[in-house]
């Protein structure tokens, strides 16, 4: 997976590449597109629960987006593939240099 090569780079101090960037992207979209599927699939409930109230519906916002997210993290549904391969070509896997972003900016490059 690409989050042990993301968290392996930040040990080392290496900037991560375009690629490991758009990567991480593509996993959080897919996990906020799973968040929004799970909850409005939550809310088509036609009756109300014994044990509804505030804090249960906090609880379950909470386990629903963990199941996002590690649902996204094993790439269940896919978007994060679909985006790498619309997106992938157009970057490189050179790394980012903060200064260099910075200083194309000021020269208005």
């Amino acid at each position: 997976m690409q989050v042990t090569t993301t968290n392996s780079t930040a040990a080392t101090g290496a900037t991560p590449s375009q690629k490991a960037q758009l990567q991480k992207a593509a996993q959080q979209f897919e996990a906020v597109f799973l968040r929004q599927m799970i909850g409005a699939m939550r809310s088509a409930s036609l009756a109300e629960g014994i044990s509804d109230s505030s804090a249960t519906q906090q609880f379950q916002d909470m386990a629903d987006a963990r199941t996002a997210d590690a649902m996204a993290g094993k790439g269940a549904m896919g978007i994060a593939e679909l985006l790498m391969k619309q997106f992938g070509a157009r970057v490189s896997d050179t790394p980012v240099a903060p200064d260099a972003t910075a200083a194309g900016k000021a020269t208005g490059a």
